[in-house]
């Protein structure tokens, strides 16, 4: 009896495949790479750039830069350099460069991240637009079918209502560029009621109200819903709960960065989801890479920079702009 060929593994973020998938289909998108002095930066821009994502410029010390790619193999000869010294300087400069239409996405380099937020968040970046900056992550879980959208889980730290409707337009903008023609959004506290003593409960039912009165379109919102309700339409009908929006969810809207930071570590330490994630609010998306992002992840995040950019194109899709700044 011959031994039966070993079947290939099953793939589990399929999800993920085909968003980058899509991406690269609309083509690469210019791409500023700040301060990126070290090989995590470098290697990240040469893996999004092998990937057909983006077309990177990089923004920093040309020394420097070619010091640390060559210390490292990597090759970086077909990408230029814009010559600047000093971490701010570079975020500022790449700021410029969206002005000058010469990149449509920013990506974070070695600098810190609060360093790069407070230079392309302010007034003198011209970046601004009427819509609040915020962050979202994209999760690929394994064995659940759809991809969940996060936000906020890394840049508004206890947001109030008026944020939180800003947040969630933004989510709803980005699952629109990913494919997804009328996502479901699921507001979240830890009870499916309104109770004054928990105030999650009761900005979650605002935006449910706020979306009925067309203050956030393109979407089903509903809320209060618990977790486990916006995920299993079974848990919400053993609670007798009539949601449109359970086992149907796309966008979770977290209470607060708390609990958005934990729901996120915890799908990618114990659910081994891949984690995309985008900085949204700016006249240029803005991919925040860590170190301890993996290459899937990276990858990810530039596939959504692209397919936002590719969105907004159309006038009807650009975030209001700022009164009295550049357009």
């Amino acid at each position: 009896m011959t031994d039966e060929p070993a079947q290939p593994a099953p793939k589990t973020h399929e999800k993920s495949d085909r968003l980058v998938t899509r991406a690269r289909a609309q083509g690469a998108v210019t791409a500023a790479v700040i301060y990126p002095c070290s090989a995590a930066a470098l290697q990240g821009a040469h893996e999004a750039r092998a990937a057909g994502l983006i077309e990177p410029l990089l923004v920093g010390p040309r020394l420097e830069i070619e010091r640390i790619a060559t210390a490292h193999r990597i090759d970086v000869s077909s990408m230029p350099i814009v010559d600047v010294a000093g971490p701010v300087n570079a975020a500022y400069t790449a700021a410029a460069l969206v002005h000058e239409n010469r990149v449509r996405v920013l990506i974070k380099g070695s600098l810190h991240t609060d360093e790069l937020m407070k230079a392309v968040a302010s007034r003198k970046a011209g970046l601004l637009t009427a819509r609040r900056v915020s962050h979202v992550f994209v999760m690929d879980v394994p064995r659940h079918e759809r991809l969940l959208f996060i936000a906020d889980a890394a840049v508004n730290i206890a947001p109030r209502l008026r944020v939180k409707r800003d947040i969630t337009q933004s989510a709803i903008d980005l699952a629109h560029a990913c494919g997804i023609a009328q996502p479901h959004v699921a507001a979240l506290s830890a009870i499916e009621t309104v109770n004054e003593g928990m105030p999650s409960s009761i900005d979650a039912a605002a935006l449910k109200d706020m979306a009925a009165r067309g203050e956030i379109t393109g979407a089903v919102v509903d809320g209060p819903l618990a977790l486990d309700n916006a995920i299993s339409e079974e848990a919400a009908h053993i609670k007798g709960l009539a949601t449109p929006v359970a086992g149907k969810v796309d966008v979770l809207i977290v209470p607060g960065i708390e609990a958005g930071n934990i729901l996120y570590k915890a799908l990618v330490y114990l659910s081994g989801a891949i984690a995309g994630g985008i900085v949204m609010g700016l006249k240029a998306p803005i991919i925040l890479t860590s170190r301890a992002d993996s290459a899937a992840s990276r990858v990810m995040s530039a596939a959504l920079a692209n397919l936002l950019v590719h969105y907004a194109r159309s006038p009807e899709h650009a975030p209001p702009h700022v009164e009295g700044l550049p357009p």
